[in-house]
């Protein structure tokens, strides 16, 4: 006996609820995958060699953030009055060769791993958001210390978009450079998502598993805020859309004083290993005007 078209019917709708139903838990489950991954970056190992080789006189220390996360740093003294906070970049560590340029420069330098990075305790990383506690543990060890009469900041990418977003509200931090920097994170994910839809989950599993509003990190809102303190952008520009040209339109938002150095065809923070001296040159001279006065 032929089945009623009705039969059909409801197997060929309850056949494409199952397959939208699996298409979702994939979706999710992927998801959540990802914003794992990017919750949990590898660490790679620090060595101090550089420093090392280059005799540079340093010593460890151990800075604890006010959400009780050690932090594994390095701290040479000034010879000028004036210290550098140098922080890293996502899924990196302690640079040494900023760190060696600066302190062969007659500057203190304090360089950490950020939470989940390198040698630091932390198991999640939320790519600027708790990581402004990182840089104001790690500026009020610079300000206890002996010797020390200005602050900068050096930050690379993620460290960029971190030092911008607490130098907007801690005003100790006098001059800062930001290399490679990104304008916010939620930029960053929708570029790297393969589709628009993924953002929202992207943005609740994010909170749900860090306690953190990644749509809240947004250095390009904050950046404003940092004048009368002199702001200098440095990046690479690579990508011909320029939609998405991050060191213009951090500059654009920033006000007076402020400078630009941009280079086409240059990887992300591939300025320094380009142009090496010249990087030096701009960066020392940027430190010596606005925090040494020297013109």
């Amino acid at each position: 006996m032929a089945k009623p078209k009705r039969y059909y019917f409801k197997l060929f709708f309850s056949l494409i609820a199952q397959l939208t139903f699996a298409l979702l838990l994939l979706t999710v489950f992927l998801t959540e995958r990802w914003v794992n991954a990017m919750l949990h970056p590898r660490r790679i190992p620090v060595t101090g060699e550089s420093l090392e080789r280059e005799h540079i006189p340093f010593e460890k220390v151990e800075l604890v953030t006010a959400d009780g996360i050690q932090l594994a740093a390095w701290y040479t003294p000034p010879q000028n009055g004036a210290v550098i906070l140098v922080a890293h970049g996502y899924a990196d560590n302690r640079p040494e060769n900023i760190y060696v340029m600066l302190a062969q420069n007659k500057y203190g330098v304090l360089a950490w791993d950020f939470r989940a990075h390198g040698d630091s305790a932390g198991e999640v990383s939320t790519i600027g958001y708790y990581e402004q506690l990182d840089v104001e543990a790690a500026l009020d060890y610079a300000l206890a210390q002996e010797g020390v009469e200005q602050i900068g900041a050096w930050g690379g990418s993620m460290g960029a978009a971190t030092i911008l977003l607490t130098a907007s509200y801690r005003t100790e931090i006098q001059v800062i450079v930001s290399d490679s920097g990104f304008t916010s994170l939620d930029e960053v994910f929708l570029g790297s998502l393969p589709y628009d839809f993924l953002f929202p989950l992207v943005v609740a599993s994010g909170k749900f598993h860090s306690g953190a509003d990644l749509r809240d990190i947004r250095p390009i809102d904050a950046i404003e805020n940092i004048s009368p303190r002199a702001v200098f952008i440095i990046d690479g520009w690579s990508n011909p859309d320029t939609s998405l040209s991050a060191p213009h339109r951090l500059y654009d938002a920033a006000n007076e004083p402020k400078q630009l150095w941009v280079e086409e065809d240059i990887p992300h923070l591939g300025m320094l290993a380009k142009f090496p001296k010249k990087y030096e040159n701009k960066v020392v001279a940027f430190f010596d005007e606005w925090l040494l006065n020297k013109k």
